[in-house]
């Protein structure tokens, strides 16, 4: 998270002498009540409104949360009022913000009909990220990435409804280009004008006409803008392994929408690039998905689309041997209780990611017959949908802790994570303005978070155990995220009705 990369360090040495007071040691996991999925689900979209930016509606139910951040773009001639805070900061960065419109509008197309009365709140929390990316590319090649400082923001602990700090407006264009960035905000774009195609479709078609604009850009003028905006969104957000794979993205989420082949050069090309580059190892089983990295998703999402000429169908399976637990090719690392380790910072986003893939990719095998065949070995679709449910439930309380990684869920979660808005008094409980260090004695205190942000995840473990510290300084494992809780609103609506 962008906030983790710059004050690890720090907190590390922070709480090294502390750790023993925080620690929550490992315990044998212990069966509690069955999950509630529907009641997760319905506190997973209530996050949402916990992160808005700008000007909050009359139906804004985390009433706890102001309007704040209502001149973002004035310094440019533009309207960047709105979308979603990344994290537990006061910034707005455009990549993995569209990357979370992409997921939730992804949770949407596939999982709508579970959704029950959540799928309107679903909407909402998606088209609060459209929207500003709507205003954020209104002019043809170009994007607007970024609103805020980050470094004077993260050197503040204030709550967003007064921030003061510095929010400079930042942009990729035809002389600094951005592909990653350019390519995910497409598909966040085209993926929403599938999932708003039979509520809004006039909606939809300038989504998808946008998406069009945006993409062409991002493929025209070829490059990362981790160079083009350098130290303004690195290392918080760097795209490490190349844009390539946003390009297949975005072309795919364009094939999908259009229900066309229009973009189908633009993804073999990617792809051999890809492959050539050894960004994914096609006999490696990699399994990788996140806001920085597409391989995984690319291939899932592409074998749902899949043509006669086309076989995805072996990078698909190469994803599913390198996590399941029995596969000769598990590639992937489990805590002693079972939760997926992949991360040394915000490990959540991993088990989110890999689950929402594990359950659309288990479901079209059960449609189409399949099974994963990982050498000798074989699975039933069964197999990837029990492994996405083992983590859900960790997630939401059957782990050896005993406890809920979802703020909010079940009598036992975290109390002190890593939010400024949560952890400061609200303006209800203290209507006098707070600058930037006046927070500062909220973030260090023990007391718990005076404001609940419901349904938040926090990063949870993260070194390979099961252990976890409640402790908001120790921002690794206690912020929370946008795109962490974007895969886990498909997810939670699918277990909702087939758990």
């Amino acid at each position: 998270m962008a906030a983790t990369r710059v004050r690890f360090c720090l907190a590390l040495l922070m709480l090294v002498a502390s750790m023993a007071a925080w620690m929550m040691p490992s315990a044998v996991a212990g069966k509690g009540p069955p999950p509630n999925y529907a009641d997760a689900l319905s506190k997973c979209l209530l996050f949402y409104e916990g992160q808005r930016s700008g000007k909050l509606p009359p139906t804004q139910r985390a009433t706890w949360r102001k309007d704040s951040a209502l001149k973002d773009g004035q310094d440019a001639g533009v309207d960047l009022v709105g979308g979603y805070y990344d994290a537990g900061d006061n910034v707005k960065f455009g990549f993995p913000l569209a990357f979370t419109g992409t997921l939730l509008a992804w949770s949407i197309v596939e999982f709508s009909a579970d959704m029950g009365p959540e799928l309107v709140h679903a909407h909402e929390a998606l088209r609060w990220v459209t929207d500003y990316l709507m205003k954020a590319t209104t002019q043809r090649n170009r994007v607007f990435v970024q609103a805020g400082d980050p470094y004077s923001d993260h050197n503040c602990w204030e709550r967003p409804d007064d921030m003061d700090t510095p929010r400079p407006s930042f942009q990729v264009n035809d002389t600094h280009p951005g592909s990653e960035v350019a390519g995910e905000t497409a598909a966040a774009l085209a993926a929403a004008s599938i999932a708003f195609r039979s509520s809004d479709p006039a909606y939809a078609d300038n989504l998808l006409s946008r998406a069009k604009m945006v993409y062409d850009f991002a493929s025209k003028y070829q490059g990362s803008y981790a160079k083009s905006v350098g130290k303004w969104v690195c290392p918080f957000y760097c795209d490490v392994g190349g844009y390539e794979d946003e390009l297949v993205w975005g072309a795919a989420w364009l094939n999908r929408a259009t229900d066309s082949s229009d973009y189908t050069k633009h993804i073999t090309r990617g792809i051999q690039r890809i492959q050539r580059q050894m960004k994914l190892r096609v006999n490696g089983y990699d399994s990788q998905f996140s806001w920085e990295n597409k391989d995984a998703g690319n291939y899932i999402l592409l074998l749902l689309m899949q043509r006669k000429d086309d076989d995805y169908s072996k990078y698909a399976q190469n994803f599913a041997c390198s996590l399941l637990p029995k596969s000769p090719y598990k590639s992937t690392e489990y805590t002693p209780g079972g939760l997926i380790h992949r991360a040394p910072m915000a490990n959540m986003q991993v088990v989110t990611a890999l689950s929402f893939l594990l359950v659309v990719y288990g479901r079209h095998l059960s449609e189409v017959n399949g099974v994963v065949t990982c050498g000798k070995s074989t699975f039933p679709p069964s197999a990837l949908i029990d492994l996405a449910k083992s983590q859900v439930d960790y997630v939401l309380g059957d782990n050896p802790l005993q406890m809920s990684y979802m703020v909010g869920y079940g009598k036992k979660f975290p109390q002190r994570i890593h939010h400024r808005a949560a952890s400061v008094p609200s303006i209800g409980q203290h209507p006098q303005h707070l600058g930037c260090k006046d927070g500062t004695p909220y973030y260090v205190t023990d007391a718990p978070n005076p404001n609940v942000l419901v349904g938040a995840l926090a990063g949870g473990p993260n070194d390979g155990t099961d252990n976890y510290l409640d402790n908001r300084t120790w921002s690794n494992q206690s912020e929370p995220a946008t795109y962490v809780n974007a895969p886990f609103v498909g997810v939670l609506a699918y277990f909702s009705k087939h758990g």
